[in-house]
């Protein structure tokens, strides 16, 4: 019983971890060349997606672009063999098979989405400063003494006082203020699946150990 409840577990923590590396995998299409015919015909994929011809005739094939943003030839396939080729580029290609020129399709290779743009910061606030208004008015000067008196030196302490006590006329600028865009991203519905099945196959396996148990010792 132990045996069985470590499988399970370990079997719900491998499918969660597994579900979000196979979605983020680049996808994969085939394209069957089959009755002197590729099918689909047509396919619509998006850019860095992998798509692989396999021949199923036994009449040798080929693909060969005849129009579109790159040019492309495959090497001849034979019965059961396969090629592959990953489509980075975006347009459309049409290609047929050069030994039967009736096999003809076409491929759409869709652009990636583009990343969102980041929301830039805010600009600092600029703080004007008002600045002192000077008197347009004549300025008297006074009259002269005869006999002058003289002014005490003042010593570097006393100097050195009055410029720290004088308060600065520069206000501080505050500073920028920074918005930063935030993406929050929502749960997948897939993985909550997964460990909901998960949950429910570990409850039942609990369940099915304690109705055993309770047998063995009525048993007993």
């Amino acid at each position: 019983m132990r045996a069985l409840l470590r499988a399970a577990a370990a079997l719900a923590l491998l499918t969660v971890w597994l579900l979000p590396a196979g979605r983020a995998s680049a996808a994969s299409y085939s394209v069957a060349m089959k009755g002197y015919a590729f099918s689909p015909a047509s396919l619509s994929v998006p850019a860095g997606s992998t798509v692989t011809w396999t021949n199923y005739d036994t009449a040798p094939h080929d693909v060969k672009t005849t129009s579109g943003p790159l040019s492309i030839h495959s090497p001849m396939l034979d019965k059961g063999e396969s090629w592959s080729f990953t489509f980075a580029t975006a347009g459309s290609y049409g290609y047929v098979c050069t030994v039967h020129p009736d096999m003809t399709a076409g491929i759409t290779v869709r652009a990636a989405a583009p990343a969102p743009a980041t929301r830039s910061e805010a600009p600092a606030e600029h703080v004007h400063t008002a600045e002192p208004r000077t008197s347009s008015r004549p300025v008297r000067s006074a009259p002269a003494m005869t006999m002058p008196t003289p002014t005490p030196t003042p010593t570097s302490t006393e100097a050195a006082v009055p410029q720290a006590a004088q308060p600065s006329t520069q206000a501080a600028q505050p500073p920028a203020t920074t918005t930063t865009a935030s993406t929050v991203r929502p749960l997948d519905p897939l993985l909550l699946l997964a460990g909901l099945v998960a949950g429910v196959a570990v409850l039942c396996l609990l369940l099915v150990g304690s109705r055993t148990a309770r047998a063995r010792e009525e048993e007993a």
